[in-house]
């Protein structure tokens, strides 16, 4: 039997917990947030999952200062992608084969209760699989209406020996 791992190998060097900065920005290039991500980025070895990813959100200082949130993003692995549909949204993730170096994974998703907004975004691994840098295109009725970039570094391969409220993340420290 073919695990998770096994059918996309370049998500599965994704695993473990990533630290990094998202920053949103407005059409004309404004930002407009700025917080702080832990993500959680999980491949299960049993259980009805195959991935989870539980992502924690805080922001310090301005209008949201000491806003938390949690998100966790359950998903399923078939026909060559990661199917994601939970509350917030349904779409997919999968590697691109053009990539020669195997760096790049793209998403795509929409926002449930918007149909009109949706989502892609371009994942880079380094080389060294110590950090990576997303981008995503938020568009409504198929204009650009924000742009979101982000920076993370892995600060740790061992999802297993974290051990909190959702799942195995922790929240991140105050």
């Amino acid at each position: 039997m073919t695990t998770a791992k096994q059918m996309l190998p370049l998500l599965s060097k994704h695993e473990g917990v990533w630290d990094g900065w998202y920053r949103h920005y407005d059409p004309n290039g404004k930002m407009i947030d700025e917080h702080k991500s832990r993500l959680v980025c999980r491949f299960p070895d049993s259980g009805p999952l195959p991935y989870h990813q539980t992502n924690h959100y805080s922001w310090h200082g301005g209008k949201d200062d000491g806003k938390r949130e949690v998100r966790d993003f359950p998903a399923q692995i078939h026909d060559g992608r990661m199917w994601f549909d939970n509350e917030l949204i349904k779409g997919w993730a999968a590697e691109v084969p053009l990539d020669d170096l195997n760096r790049t994974v793209m998403l795509y998703w929409k926002r449930k209760g918007d149909d009109n907004l949706y989502l892609y975004e371009m994942i880079q691994l380094s080389d060294d699989g110590q950090a990576r840098h997303r981008v995503w295109h938020w568009y409504r009725d198929g204009r650009i209406v924000s742009r979101t970039l982000i920076d993370e570094e892995r600060v740790s391969n061992e999802w297993r020996n974290i051990h909190g409220p959702t799942f195995a993340g922790d929240p991140l420290p105050a």
